[in-house]
């Protein structure tokens, strides 16, 4: 459908609804990705892995320690293969939401095409969300199902339920790191995001070591940050000891992070293409 007006060129209507919208945009991350699937092959699947088997078999052989000081898990690789997975979630997106933004809005316009049609400003954050989305559930998939032979799993139903949460960690650093990446000038600021932002969360936010090793002050600090929300789920879940009330509060955080930062993205990208 089009409107009109004298003396002017017909313009498309909006679609009835973003979501409507959103699905036509999957024929386009689909040919996309079919592209270039294999660059992500190493630092999806392969890398995460070595990771594992280095941080977790070979250095964790000379861990011990009682399970009370290790969040109930009966061994190092116990406890670090769910932060690992929820790590390699935040990673993941990382990976998609800066220089794909980037690139789409500043170096290769294909945002501004994409509005010139029906589509609207939340039918591509959608869209890309969507994306995100089956990066993080095939990232996590895969690395738990590389996981599960090690035995490091004590729940099978709170392992399920875990790969589903990665979504939710996932979506809840992309929103917000979204938001940002569309309305930068250039690249530069990304190189900040990745030093003072995903290595000292990685780090520090119980991926590998209790949180209460880093002394009052800082571990105050780290149980703000959504990565330790995740990891904390994250581990509740594989290895089977839930405490319903932390849980709530790690499901509402990400939840909550996740719509603020759709909205600041929203309205952050529309600034962006208007000007």
């Amino acid at each position: 459908m089009s409107t009109t007006t004298a003396g002017s060129v017909a313009k498309p209507t909006a679609p009835v609804n973003a979501w409507a919208g959103a699905l036509r945009l999957l024929d386009y991350h689909v040919i996309v990705y079919r592209r270039t699937w294999k660059g992500s092959v190493i630092t999806s699947f392969v890398t995460p892995f070595f990771t594992i088997l280095a941080m977790g078999v070979l250095l964790g052989g000379f861990v011990t320690s009682d399970p009370a000081r290790l969040d109930g898990a009966t061994s190092y690789l116990a406890y670090v293969a769910p932060g690992m997975v929820a790590s390699q979630a935040m990673t993941t997106v990382f990976g998609e939401v800066t220089y794909p933004v980037m690139g789409m809005v500043k170096w290769q316009k294909i945002y501004f095409s994409m509005t010139a049609t029906p589509l609207g400003v939340k039918d591509l954050v959608l869209a890309h969300m969507g994306f995100v989305t089956f990066r993080v559930l095939t990232v996590s998939a895969v690395f738990t199902a590389v996981l599960a032979p090690f035995g490091v799993f004590e729940s099978v139903w709170g392992t399920l339920v875990a790969v589903l949460v990665q979504l939710l960690i996932g979506l809840a650093f992309a929103t917000p790191i979204y938001a940002f990446a569309c309305g930068l000038e250039d690249e530069s600021a990304f190189s900040l995001i990745f030093r003072l932002g995903m290595i000292p969360l990685t780090l520090f936010s119980g991926t590998f070591f209790p949180i209460a090793n880093l002394g009052p002050v800082m571990e105050t600090v780290a149980r703000i940050t959504p990565l330790w929300q995740g990891v904390d789920l994250t581990r509740m879940l594989v290895l089977g000891r839930m405490d319903w009330g932390w849980a709530a509060v790690h499901v509402v955080y990400l939840a909550v992070l996740t719509a603020l930062g759709g909205m600041w993205a929203v309205r952050r990208l529309r600034r962006r293409l208007v000007q």
